[in-house]
């Protein structure tokens, strides 16, 4: 029978500490009953769970013979995590077990060294923290997992979820995954990844730059070429580039590439547009260039965008 550990640390997410429990333990295979073992191993015999503590029956020295190591979210992701705990990561790492993290708990892998060198995600939120706190780590905030083979992330919240299906799928097939994620009432497979779900904040940049930040803005639907974005900002393409890259941290072309998928993104929520409608609107030269660009950036179509995230989804 597979071992799982799902270790417990104090500040743990209870909504990530449930996750693991429940799927893997739903999981049947012909032949036998129970296909995985699952302990939940604290840090100390009561874990601090925010609104609750939780008393857990085994603790770390329980995870020395775990086939699969999870760590869930904790709650503050930079606070310093247990010298313990770390050594029994490298352990885990260095017998070769699997382990895998969720939402938050890529921060513990991370400083336990287990993610050098990896692609890895976290929850968007804390992406940038991930990456400017553990420069080893090659961060992609826009996917709900990262399965590196043996060392696994996934993304925030119910990317968990996805995470732990992807993993009884590799481990007993897709009929026991599609089973398990039935129990869960979940799809076996979302389609997009965690781009769909960050939430984009008003442009912003030095004050030099704002006002014409602001009129792009209000311009997108207007075709916009380095050149009439130059004359607008009365100075050369040369310089402006120069400015964007300095400021920005991009092009002027890409930047308004940006904000013309962002805008979309709020069309698609609010309005009842059509698709060609919307690239439009928000300036894209054909609903073809509009589709393609789109799904690159947020990792879903806007037809499956819409569903998701459209009045007709949030009225149901």
């Amino acid at each position: 029978m597979h071992k799982i550990a799902v270790i417990a640390l104090h500040g743990v997410v209870p909504f990530d500490l449930s996750i693991p429990c429940d799927v893997f333990s739903r999981v049947r295979t012909p032949g036998l009953q129970d296909a995985y073992e699952v302990r939940v191993c604290g840090e100390a015999r009561d874990v601090k769970a925010g609104l609750f503590d939780i008393r857990t029956q085994w603790g770390l020295s329980d995870v020395a013979d775990a086939d699969t190591v999870i760590v869930p979210g904790i709650s503050h992701p930079m606070m310093p995590i247990a010298d313990e705990v770390l050594q029994v990561l490298r352990h885990a790492k260095g017998r070769g077990a699997r382990i895998a993290s969720i939402c938050s708990g890529a921060f513990v892998l991370a400083a336990a060294g287990v993610l050098d060198g990896l692609r890895a995600t976290t929850h968007w939120l804390a992406a940038p923290q991930l990456a400017s706190r553990y420069p080893k780590v090659l961060v992609d905030a826009n996917v709900l997992f990262v399965d590196n083979g043996q060392v696994l992330t996934s993304a925030g919240a119910a990317a968990g979820l996805d995470l732990c299906l992807h993993m009884v799928r590799s481990d007993c097939g897709a009929a026991a995954a599609l089973n398990a994620a039935r129990l869960a009432v979940m799809p076996l497979e979302r389609e997009g990844g965690q781009a769909q779900f960050i939430v984009n904040e008003p442009p912003t940049s030095p004050a030099a730059l704002q006002p014409l930040l602001t009129w792009l803005v209000e311009n997108l639907q207007q075709p916009l070429g380095l050149e009439d974005i130059a004359q607008q900002a009365a100075t050369s393409t040369r310089t402006l580039s120069r400015r964007f890259l300095e400021q920005v941290g991009t092009t002027p072309l890409q930047w308004v590439l940006a904000q013309r998928v962002r805008r979309a993104q709020q069309l698609l929520e609010t309005s009842a547009m059509s698709i060609e409608q919307v690239a439009t609107e928000t300036g894209f030269r054909s609903a073809a260039a509009f589709r393609e660009r789109f799904s690159k950036v947020v990792g879903a179509s806007p037809q499956a965008y819409r569903r998701t995230f459209g009045q007709g989804a949030r009225a149901t």
